[in-house]
């Protein structure tokens, strides 16, 4: 995971010592390894700056100590499954690694409450599982976390559908749809745990698993082939038969003698075309400018530049 922290070592925790020392925060050892010393500093820095007090170096934190996002080269280190996650989480949240994995949102789409990284809800079913695994696995801690109502939010997460939806509309402010506190802060601080954190990236492994089969059936081969399929099944789920019948036909009328990159190129983008003109119309515009941004390696989104190979070391090398 892209953050540095007591224990982190390497070239990148030397640079946030180096950087720390020319500030005036630290004055320990330029020795590569967060310790004490330097987490100490990392929070006098980060006190300064009116950052969240944890004493980690995250995307925000070393935003404000450098000027830029964490580089690609830290993720390149990461599985292509992490970096898809990464990106995808950018789109969902518009929030870089880790920040991502807090993302959290009411009812704006009829899904009643909306959690993390990947943005697992409450209307699909798909967070409720989430947050009975981190009752089950770690239990002390999700008791600590919401309490005094851990017993009913239990009881709710084994509750049927209706009911959850009841709990978390119950929670929101019904038009601007904002969680209130002590709700917010709360699930907040569930979603910057390691523990929770490391439930959400194994959860997206399978739809990770699922984006590499579906690669695979339209002759996509590079990593950016990979993410795209990745944040189709994030966002849309799936690919209708009428949708991929199009998209296939559109692959028969590609030049036969169009070099292997630039022939992934083409499908990245008629699948990405086709799959934003299959959408509710409400969010066509979002799907494509999400889809044709990874299909041509750079875009924006939601006002946000993405570079995928400087930002999240995706290209379109072999996945």
């Amino acid at each position: 995971m892209t953050v540095f922290r007591l224990g982190s070592t390497g070239g990148e925790v030397a640079s946030i010592q180096i950087r720390l020392q020319t500030l005036g925060h630290y004055r320990g050892l330029l020795d590569g390894y967060f310790g004490g010393a330097t987490e100490t500093a990392v929070k006098r820095f980060q006190a300064e700056r009116r950052l969240a007090l944890d004493g980690v170096v995250g995307s925000v934190t070393w935003q404000a100590l450098f000027g830029e996002s964490i580089p690609a080269a830290i993720l390149a280190s990461q599985s292509l499954a992490y970096r898809c996650l990464a990106l995808a989480g950018a789109f969902e949240t518009d929030s870089g690694i880790p920040e991502c994995f807090t993302g959290l949102s009411g009812d704006f789409d009829g899904q009643g409450l909306s959690l993390g990284v990947l943005q697992w809800n409450f209307g699909q079913g798909s967070l409720q599982p989430l947050l009975l695994e981190m009752a089950r696995r770690h239990g002390v801690l999700f008791r600590e976390l919401f309490r005094p109502d851990d017993a009913m939010l239990l009881e709710t997460l084994s509750g049927d559908r209706d009911a959850q939806l009841d709990f978390a509309r119950s929670i929101q402010h019904p038009v601007k749809h904002q969680i209130y506190e002590p709700w917010r802060g709360r699930f907040k601080a569930l979603c910057r745990t390691a523990e929770f954190q490391a439930i959400q990236t194994r959860a997206a492994e399978a739809l990770h698993q699922s984006a590499r089969r579906l690669a695979g059936e339209y002759g996509l081969a590079s990593q950016r082939g990979i993410a795209l399929m990745f944040d189709i099944k994030v966002q849309n789920g799936s690919i209708p038969a009428p949708t991929r019948q199009q998209i296939l036909a559109d692959f028969d009328q590609l030049a036969t003698e169009l070099p292997a990159a630039l022939r992934e190129v083409a499908r990245m983008k008629i699948i990405a075309q086709r799959r934003a003109d299959a959408a509710n119309p409400r969010w066509v515009e979002d799907v494509r400018a999400r889809k044709l941004c990874i299909a041509l390696g750079e875009g924006t989104v939601h006002g946000i530049s993405y570079n995928l190979a400087e930002q999240f070391a995706i290209t379109l090398e072999p996945a």
